[in-house]
């Protein structure tokens, strides 16, 4: 099974963090997200899972 991609269609990259306000992935990731194999794409997921807590927002 491929992992899903975490975008929630809120694109709009935030000019203070540089990443989506929506799944909070930076430019790169979503950029290279196509590219990635599953193992790349979990990595990618952990990333914003700790960008998520550190923001204090809960999963979409």
């Amino acid at each position: 099974m491929t992992v899903a991609s975490p975008c929630i269609a809120i694109c709009r990259i935030d000019p203070e963090s540089q990443r989506c306000v929506g799944c909070l992935r930076t430019l790169d990731e979503i950029a290279a997200w196509s590219r990635l194999d599953d193992a790349a794409r979990r990595a990618v997921l952990q990333h914003v899972a700790r960008r998520r807590d550190g923001l204090g927002k809960t999963t979409p």
